[in-house]
């Protein structure tokens, strides 16, 4: 089940959406980080943006503010999974890294095509992968780049994305990259190559857009 959920991640971006922040003091090592990846930042601000983006694409798809409303409510939890997501992408970009893998603006290309086909449209798989994954329509070739990119990396080690073999490549490039987690979004699993909800039930939760809301 686990395998099969970290799957689904990779090659679907299920990854489901919602705005929580914690009320908790930042990483002192590394102050404004939400995580450090491979020695590179990913900025609070960073994160933040991203899912400012998810939700105003959310928010154009649905005008209607109870429609809305039950959109946050069902997502509550796409800050965190949004930080998983970019971590992810950075390890299977390095597992690809490490197998001399590159994708090319035509593979990305071909495989767009293909599902916009399938789908109806560019709107229609833009709205699919919103609704279903919290994937931005501008960040969709970014998304798309990767499963490009896992598909070529199972391919090259013989295997698919299904298999330990795989995703034993993603648990050495998390280790290769030192994977290091502001403590209020959880902590990373490198054998695993997945993020951990830390064990601090003193940390208190407030959603950043509800907060908005009742501000306005």
């Amino acid at each position: 089940m686990l395998r099969r959920r970290r799957t689904a991640l990779v090659l679907s971006a299920a990854i489901a959406a919602a705005a929580p922040l914690l009320a908790a003091c930042g990483n002192d090592a590394h102050p404004g980080a939400a995580a450090v990846v491979g020695g590179q930042r990913i900025t609070v601000a960073q994160l933040e943006n991203r899912v400012d983006e998810v939700r105003r694409a959310q928010r154009a798809a649905v005008p209607d503010d109870a429609q809305y409303q039950q959109v946050l409510a069902s997502t509550s939890s796409l800050t965190r999974d949004t930080l998983h997501n970019m971590v992810l992408d950075r390890v299977l970009h390095r597992a690809a890294q490490d197998q001399g893998i590159t994708v090319t603006r035509k593979e990305i290309q071909r495989l767009r095509t293909g599902l916009e086909q399938q789908f109806g449209g560019a709107a229609a798989l833009e709205t699919d992968w919103l609704q279903k994954y919290g994937i931005a329509p501008k960040r969709l070739d970014d998304n798309l780049r990767l499963q490009v990119e896992a598909q070529k990396l199972a391919q090259k080690l013989g295997t698919s994305t299904s298999e330990p073999a795989f995703w034993k490549a993603l648990s050495t490039a998390s280790g290769e990259l030192n994977i290091d987690l502001n403590p209020r979004y959880g902590s990373w699993d490198v054998q695993n190559s997945s993020r951990v909800d830390a064990k601090t039930p003193w940390v208190r939760e407030v959603t950043k857009t509800g907060t908005q809301q009742q501000s306005a």
